[in-house]
């Protein structure tokens, strides 16, 4: 008999974006504690493996004035992790951290500490930036070459890991009758010299339940896939259309064998988000009415304006795209938004033509391009698409999401998952004690003696 794969299942709550509907009556604060709870506890219901927090480190900017689009003023990662632990039992706890604007000493004790604190569930999803305008929230400027990016956050998990290495897994004694704490006087010794990070010391945490935090990061580039494959438990895969995720999710097991690893040591992810209903055409009535709602006229106008670099202030979003060319030349006018990776011109004509041969609005464009929900369809359906995907190594689950904050996960828990969990994709309850067990990777060997100081 086949054995199913089991479908991985994170989950995200929402913001630093435009697909978040915050402004429905039903949609709650992402300030208040109670709506990390909800939607933790919510997961956990579900037997989902993780909680995931994205992160922004400087408020959006258009045109010099706030991003006003966006959810802004959420909490820092580590502390809504870390109070989410005291709530949950075995649910794990992932946020986003950069690596270019953090030290290695201080991203290593705070997650060994969430890990701890939570019996073996922190995870570490590992960001890189190099634009100053994020950099001037940080003592030293933060501004990094685009090159160098991925050199500095190499030798940062590379720190970060051997100062969790520094600590035996039976270096605490606690021996009353003797007195003695620690096995060893050399306990948290590191030395390190590298062309990012030269330092020495004694690292304060003991090693942590999992041995070291699962590490997620997402990769595209050629380096990016390098980088992921080598180091990674987990990716985030871009690609939700079979072939292309397909291809993809078969060149990352690729490359993390050629690093001397297991193809299952590196569990490979997508976003997705949903849309439910009692029959297929009032689910897709739905999408389309929830893709309406995440694009006004004023987000059409915005994002539109980072392809066109230049205020669109009095831009006509139900007329047709503008017919002048992006300013190539001009500053960025958004701040704080991922650059687009091709030249303006290009995204430019590309709008261009999908308007042409669909002969849509503007806005219509940006609806079109911009906004997706994976899954769309009855609970049977959505279940269908999933285990489908995940069966065809597309992937090996999925980060779910909902336009809804906090309540809209409810939905899928309750009528998704027992679906899920009938055909055998997903557990019926927990099994391991730390994230590491129920995502089925292993505990990394510690492999290194501690360095003398």
């Amino acid at each position: 008999m086949t054995t199913r794969k089991q479908i991985i299942l994170g989950a995200y709550l929402g913001g630093v974006n435009h697909h978040t509907l915050w402004g429905l009556p039903e949609s709650g604060s992402q300030i208040e504690f109670s709506s990390f709870e909800h939607t933790a506890r919510t997961a956990e219901r579900g037997k989902f493996d993780f909680f995931f927090l994205a992160e922004g480190l400087a408020l959006r900017e258009r045109g010099g004035q706030i991003f006003d689009q966006d959810i802004i003023g959420r909490p820092d990662t580590f502390t809504v992790l870390a109070s989410l632990a005291a709530v949950t039992d075995h649910l794990g706890l992932a946020g986003t951290i950069n690596a270019t604007f953090n030290e290695p000493y201080e991203l290593a004790r705070q997650l060994a500490s969430l890990d701890h604190l939570s019996g073996g569930r922190a995870a570490w999803n590992i960001v890189t930036s190099f634009d100053a305008f994020t950099g001037q929230n940080f003592r030293r400027g933060g501004f990094l070459d685009r090159s160098a990016r991925y050199e500095r956050a190499a030798e940062s998990l590379a720190l970060v890991r051997e100062l969790w290495d520094s600590w035996a897994d039976d270096e605490i004694v606690a021996d009353k009758a003797t007195g003695q704490f620690v096995r060893s006087g050399d306990v948290g010794a590191f030395r390190h010299a590298g062309p990012q990070f030269d330092v020495h010391g004694r690292f304060t945490v003991p090693r942590s339940p999992q041995g070291q935090p699962v590490i997620l990061q997402a990769g595209v580039s050629p380096q990016g896939r390098d980088f992921a494959a080598a180091n990674s438990d987990a990716i985030f895969s871009p690609f939700t259309h079979l072939p292309e995720a397909k291809a993809y999710y078969a060149d990352i097991k690729r490359r993390a064998v050629a690093f001397g690893r297991r193809p299952q040591d590196v569990k490979l992810l997508p976003s997705g988000s949903f849309v439910l209903a009692d029959t297929e055409a009032e689910a897709q009535e739905k999408a389309v009415w929830v893709r309406e709602q995440q694009v006004t006229p004023q987000t059409a106008r915005v994002l539109l304006e980072l392809v066109w670099n230049r205020d669109l202030s009095d831009f006509d979003p139900d007329g047709p795209l503008p017919s002048f060319d992006p300013d190539v030349d001009a500053p960025p006018f958004i701040q704080g938004r991922a650059r687009l990776e091709s030249d303006l011109l290009v995204w430019a004509e590309r709008l261009r033509a999908v308007a042409a041969e669909k002969r849509l609005s503007a806005r219509e464009v940006v609806i079109d391009q911009y906004t997706r929900a994976e899954f769309v369809g009855t609970a049977q359906q959505v279940a269908d698409q999933i285990d489908d995907f995940v069966q065809d190594d597309g992937s090996d689950g999925f980060i779910v999401g909902s336009h809804l904050v906090p309540t809209g996960l409810d939905e899928f828990v309750d009528k998704v998952v027992p679906l899920l969990q009938e055909r055998g994709s997903l557990r019926a309850d927990y099994t391991g004690t730390t994230l590491r067990d129920n995502l089925g990777l292993p505990v990394p060997v510690r492999v290194r003696e501690p360095a003398r100081v």
